[in-house]
């Protein structure tokens, strides 16, 4: 499967909901907690397929909006542990081979101070780089960005920095996350975990811009395999390869239209 990927256009921007830490702990009778750490070394997995595909960048949704409603014990393990991965992606050998950008897209006024500084800390760390771009989504909800987005071009036009007539698609990209940073791309691919087929509020923007393609797979997160992920690839290339081919048709009917 490699090989045949290998051959044909890869997706630049794949964005990934990582859904199914908790049941893969309730289905091994273990705590929450355990989940999650199983669950974050899959994402490092991932990272290194990505990277050795040569995708440009990725999206990992790691704590929604929606999920502040959670037990605060586990809210708090849940920002532990990624406290702990982004120091450890600040001192990683791969990090810096890779030339690895990591961005966190967020409210970040909801997060703890402690996690604050490792964002800060991680963000300053690879802000050189650019060969590879990881965003890391926490306390992100696709609607809260489009509304701050909407605040913010609201106070620019008052200020007088934009005018009203200047708006354009690629002025609304500019405003949502990551604050004062190159805008997320759109997005090629979506990949779901955890069996469930929706997009919980992720990268409406970026996403929906795009007619990006959708992969739904059944695996719970912590179960997710390289082979999975070659699958998903493979969907959006039949995808694009669909699409290139329906253009084709309507060009080739369109051609004949003219000149008949």
């Amino acid at each position: 499967m490699l090989r045949e990927i290998n051959k044909a256009q890869l997706p630049s921007h794949v964005a990934i909901i990582m859904d199914g830490n908790r049941r893969f702990a309730q289905k091994l009778g273990k705590r929450t907690g355990y989940g999650h750490r199983i669950g974050a070394n899959i994402t490092e997995n991932v990272i290194e397929w990505a990277y050795e595909l040569g995708i440009k960048e990725l999206t990992v949704y790691a704590f929604s909006t929606e999920n502040f409603h959670r037990p605060q014990s586990e809210k708090s393990n849940i920002f532990d542990l990624i406290k702990v991965k982004l120091e450890e992606l600040c001192i990683d050998e791969r990090t810096h081979q890779r030339k690895l950008k990591v961005r966190v897209i967020g409210d970040r006024t909801l997060l703890p101070e402690d996690l604050l500084r490792s964002v800060r800390k991680v963000e300053k760390v690879t802000s050189g780089y650019n060969e590879f771009t990881l965003n890391v989504a926490i306390a992100y909800g696709g609607r809260q960005d489009l509304v701050q987005a909407i605040r913010g071009i609201a106070q620019a036009v008052q200020n007088g920095e934009i005018k009203i007539s200047d708006l354009t698609e690629s002025t609304i990209s500019r405003y949502l996350y990551p604050e004062k940073d190159t805008p997320v791309s759109y997005v090629d691919l979506i990949i779901r975990t955890g069996g469930d087929e929706r997009l919980s509020n992720f990268l409406p923007w970026q996403a929906s811009g795009n007619e990006c393609a959708t992969y739904f797979c059944a695996p719970y997160w912590p179960d997710f395999r390289k082979i999975d992920f070659l699958r998903s690839i493979r969907l959006y290339q039949q995808r694009t390869a669909e699409k290139e081919k329906i253009l084709s048709k309507r060009a080739f009917h369109l051609f004949n239209e003219i000149y008949r």
